[in-house]
């Protein structure tokens, strides 16, 4: 079975915790349309945490998969907010 490097789980603050090795952070996760929201690679080194700065192509790769899997919409904007968990 493939390591993956962060788990997902959704919270009722329509808001979408993301752990990894070094800690966590928030994504938000509308429920009207279940959507996550990503920052773009170029905005993520200024919105994520230090740990997370360089593992953007994985958290995307990992991330477009669990959204496939819940049948939820990314979106990579680099507007989306990243905030403490």
């Amino acid at each position: 079975m493939e390591q993956r490097a962060f788990r997902f789980k959704p919270r009722w603050k329509e808001e979408l915790v993301v752990t990894g090795e070094g800690g966590a952070f928030v994504l938000e996760l509308p429920m009207g349309v279940l959507s996550a929201y990503l920052p773009t690679e170029d905005a993520w080194p200024e919105k994520a945490p230090a740990w997370a700065a360089k593992l953007w192509p994985i958290l995307e790769r990992e991330l477009r998969q669990w959204c496939a899997a819940n049948q939820a919409a990314l979106h990579i904007d680099p507007s989306a907010g990243v905030y403490p968990a």
